[in-house]
């Protein structure tokens, strides 16, 4: 039995219109508006679709109506174009429908497009955890109590974690990790909005850091040169300085950081600003570590890392001598 029409004639088109909530309802496309001005239908199953008062205002009749696959066939029998306003969910049963009937054979579909009206921009998915972090703070018990001194050893243990997730080269791990770390950024800056005397939001941080940014890769955004990793180091500390209104070369070095991490920090700042400054000569075994500390950097080596990997070999072979694992 030859495919045929449900009602004769040539079969038309379907475009399924998908859109971005992520993205302000309105801003469609050229080839969307195209579509849906020279649609002989346009049809919603969602009453409350954002996107709805954009297309009447512009003058777009919009049903709303959920046709199943068959009864969209006949809407478009005769050489007819029905545009379908996909939901959120992207209108899986109809899109079944359709496809069941294209396996059956019986009938001559209508050619069917899959039309994206707005797209994503790089970073929309980081609008998602905005909201979700809104929600939880709002209706999570726990992390509506939560405080910024409450959440700083979170900080600390999941900035360790992705450091153990690079140093193990675990790229399933660092994807994870990172999103542990950017989840501290984003619940903080939550909890910085509640704050009666000088609250700031997620967009007030990223905008100081891109401000940040701009203003010291002037190599990139503006007409400084800058040829070398040295040369960009070399300017990046001139300009916080100035920022800073910084004294001493010491000034912003977290003081309550990892001893060997400090003593390599320290080092860092004297070797950059061209001092000489020998380091100071005592007894005792915080001496010896500093001068160990001071080496590495000079070296390239980063001390805390070194000792990382020196503890894990000597925890591996503990793990031998039990017996564990093998």
């Amino acid at each position: 039995m030859n495919a045929t029409s449900p009602e004769g004639g040539a079969p038309g088109r379907v475009v399924l219109l998908t859109t971005s909530h992520r993205v302000a309802p309105g801003l469609l496309s050229w080839p969307a508006w195209q579509a849906l001005r020279e649609a002989d239908r346009v049809l919603c199953a969602d009453g409350a679709h954002p996107q709805l008062p954009y297309l009447r205002e512009a003058g777009i009749e919009v049903a709303e109506t959920s046709p199943t696959a068959e009864e969209l066939l006949s809407a478009c029998a005769g050489g007819r174009t029905v545009v379908v306003v996909a939901t959120g969910e992207g209108e899986p049963a109809l899109t079944d429908g359709l496809a069941r009937l294209a396996g059956s054979g019986r009938v001559s579909m209508p050619d069917l497009e899959l039309l994206p009206a707005s797209y994503d921009l790089p970073g929309a998915r980081l609008l998602d955890l905005v909201q979700v972090m809104d929600r939880i703070r709002a209706e999570c018990p726990w992390s509506s109590r939560q405080t910024h001194k409450g959440l700083a050893k979170y900080g600390i243990e999941e900035a360790y974690e992705l450091v153990e997730a690079i140093e193990d080269g675990d790229r399933d791990a660092l994807r994870e990790e990172l999103g542990d770390v950017l989840l501290q950024v984003v619940f903080h800056a939550r909890i910085a909005e509640e704050d009666e005397e000088a609250p700031f939001s997620v967009d007030d941080v990223a905008g100081t850091i891109v401000t940040k940014l701009i203003h010291r890769h002037p190599h990139v955004f503006g007409d400084a040169t800058a040829t070398t990793p040295e040369e960009v180091k070399e300017h990046w500390m001139r300009t916080k300085a100035v920022e800073k209104g910084r004294e001493s070369v010491t000034d912003g070095i977290p003081l309550h950081q990892p001893g060997l991490a400090l003593a390599a920090k320290l080092a860092s700042r004297v070797r950059s600003a061209r001092l000489d400054v020998p380091l100071p000569v005592s007894e005792g075994l915080g001496y010896d570590l500093l001068a160990l500390a001071a080496r590495a950097e000079a070296e390239g080596v980063d001390p805390e890392a070194a000792l990382r990997a020196a503890a894990r070999a000597y925890r591996d072979a503990i793990r031998a001598a039990e017996g564990v694992g093998e």
